[in-house]
């Protein structure tokens, strides 16, 4: 399955669902890259992390609201940042989401849609987010209304 070693460019990264003791890492690290920390401790199902030895040093979480979920906390330690990593997290939470059922995932972000596009997502207008989506925590309270929207149809 996907949660198995993996050499990247930089370290040699071991992927998994999140650990009990990990979600105040992924916090911290969350917090670092400047992204919300909100409501972690509850997607411990959906929250990817890779870890070089016993460091956390990548997340990723999916928000189910199926059919249709919400990709956040995506962020890389800053000596992880151009090896891939953000990429992979990202690839493997889409195929969670996929084993999950899901057919749409959409995220909300300022600085990263370039890095999105990369993917297949596409920006689209808030109101056009799922309405389940849009009452999410990320969409009412955490992010600013200038985050952009995207989606992506995995199905």
């Amino acid at each position: 399955m996907w949660w198995v070693r993996e050499m990247s460019l930089a370290a040699d990264f071991e992927f998994s669902l999140a650990r009990p003791g990990d979600v105040p890492a992924v916090c911290e690290l969350v917090r670092d890259a400047g992204l919300p920390d909100s409501g972690l401790d509850e997607l411990r199902e959906t929250l990817i992390v890779a870890r070089t030895g016993d460091t956390v040093v990548g997340s990723a979480a999916l928000e189910l609201y199926a059919p249709a979920a919400l990709l956040r906390s995506v962020a890389v330690r800053t000596a992880y940042r151009g090896t891939g990593l953000g990429a992979t997290l990202t690839q493997r939470s889409l195929w969670l989401a996929k084993e999950r059922g899901i057919e749409r995932v959409y995220l909300l972000t300022e600085t990263a849609a370039t890095f999105f596009t990369r993917f297949g997502f596409r920006v689209i207008g808030r109101s056009a987010v799922d309405p389940a989506v849009r009452q999410s925590e990320e969409f009412t309270t955490l992010c600013p209304e200038s985050a952009q929207a995207m989606v992506l149809d995995v199905h």
